[in-house]
Parts: C-alpha cells; structure tokens; sequence
C-alpha cells in the first residue's frame, strides 16, 4: 500500500463544474449520452463553492474536450468573477495553454497532450512551470483515455512514466467507469500509482459519494480530490467535506477492493 499511518493528510476538496452546452452537467462513466443537468450558470454554481469556502473550482469545457477547441469566453466568464480555477478540455498547444493561463486561470489540465504527445507536455511544462499543469490520467481497463475520452487510449503506465521523465507534479488520475457514479473511487488505481510515481501529486477524481470515501483518499494519500454530483445532489456540504478530509488521520487504513 502506497500510504501508511504517518503519511495521512487532509485532502483538498475541490469541487467541479462541468459545462456542456453552457450549462453545469456531470456525465456518468465518460459518456456524453449520459449527463445531468445541474443549472444553467456555471459561473454562479462556482461562486457557490468559493462562497462555502473552497480555495479552487475545477472547471472542465466539455465542448472543447470534445472538439479540440477551447472556450476562452469561458474561461473569462470565471476570471471576471473573481473564481479561482484550473480549466481543462481542448487545450492541446503550447498557445492554448498561455492563453488560459493569461486569462486568468491557476492551472492549466492536459488530458490529451499528457497521453499521446509527451513531447508537446513537455513543452507546455517548459512555457508555464510545472506548478501550473496538470496532467489528466483518466483510466478505462487499465488504458489512459484523451481526445474527450472518444479513443482507444494508451497503457496508463507507459502514459505514468512519460510523464514522471518529463517532470510532471501533479496528476489527476479519474477511474472513468467511476466518474458520475457516487459508487466510491477506485482506491487500487489511486495507490498503484502513487506507488508508481511517488514524486508527484496525486488528485483523485471519480466516484466520491460519501464522507468516508474522502476519509479513504486521505487514507491512501490523495493530495487532494475532486468532487461533483456528491455536492450537487447534497449528499453531504462542502464543509462537511473539508471536515471530513480532515479529520481522515483518525479513520483506519482502507482495504483496497476494486
């Protein structure tokens, strides 16, 4: 197991907005035939999370994962509002990657480019620091998906190293098959490959649907988690959430099931 008793920490919560067509969906398990709708203002449902005392949104342009064209009307919509976020979907060049963070956004998340164009990662790593990237690990069948999750996907462990050579500190690993779901996150992939890379940070996105799963994250040593459909259908409130991470050093160590 990748995290023992002395390594416990509180998890960051952050939580999720994801626009589809102008409005905050979540899909369940990747599939764009399978979202729901929860409002028609992503910039009010993030300042809802920053009013209840979150330090970072993670806003996801399902458009533009899907197309390949980023919205930078979007991202200005976060940025006029005074939201901290870090924005992914279509970013997919060293321009695209400048431009939301001069926009405003605090981190840039690379889902494609981190699968099947190491050399473009790194390069995008090179122009902003690797403080301001995140790479998007999400995994189906032990494949890392990019291009909106419509292709086949690479082995997420050649996808891992790539990314560990080419300094990457932050990954954000999502069990699709879990995402949207609420049924728990996939702790053995979590801990796989926080024992795999060990350097860098890992955020657990996928599956949260209760207090003790954040317990669980923090038990395994998550650096932080995202959270969608949990807060949305007010399974618990974002301070229940924060309180929970934090107080995960006093639950047991989770056995890891898939």
């Amino acid at each position: 197991m990748g995290a023992d008793a002395n390594e416990r920490h509180a998890v960051n919560v952050i939580p999720a907005v994801d626009v589809l067509a102008g409005r905050v969906v979540r899909l369940q398990e990747g599939d764009f035939g399978r979202s729901r709708r929860y409002g028609s203002d992503p910039v009010a449902a993030a300042e809802r999370w920053v009013e209840e005392g979150a330090s970072l949104v993670h806003v996801v342009d399902l458009d533009g994962a899907r197309t390949g064209r980023p919205d930078p009307v979007l991202w200005n919509s976060f940025t006029n509002a005074g939201v901290p976020y870090q924005i992914g979907g279509g970013i997919r060049s060293v321009v695209s990657a400048q431009a939301a963070v001069t926009a405003g956004a605090r981190r840039v998340v690379l889902g494609t480019a981190a699968v099947w164009n190491p050399a473009l990662f790194c390069e995008i790593i090179d122009a902003l620091g690797p403080d301001r990237i995140v790479a998007a690990v999400d995994v189906r069948a032990g494949r890392a998906l990019g291009d909106g999750w419509l292709d086949a996907g690479r082995e997420s462990s050649r996808v891992l190293a790539d990314l560990v050579e080419r300094g990457a500190r932050h990954v954000l690993v999502t069990s699709v098959n879990r995402d949207g779901t609420m049924r728990g996150p996939d702790l053995r992939l979590i801990d796989q490959i926080r024992a795999a890379a060990p350097s860098i940070a890992v955020i657990a996105s996928g599956g949260v649907g209760s207090l003790d799963d954040l317990r669980s994250l923090s038990a395994i040593g998550a650096s932080a988690a995202i959270v969608g459909r949990a807060l949305y259908e007010e399974r618990f409130t974002y301070q229940e959430a924060v309180e929970a991470a934090s107080s995960a050093h006093n639950a047991p160590v989770p056995r890891l099931q898939q």
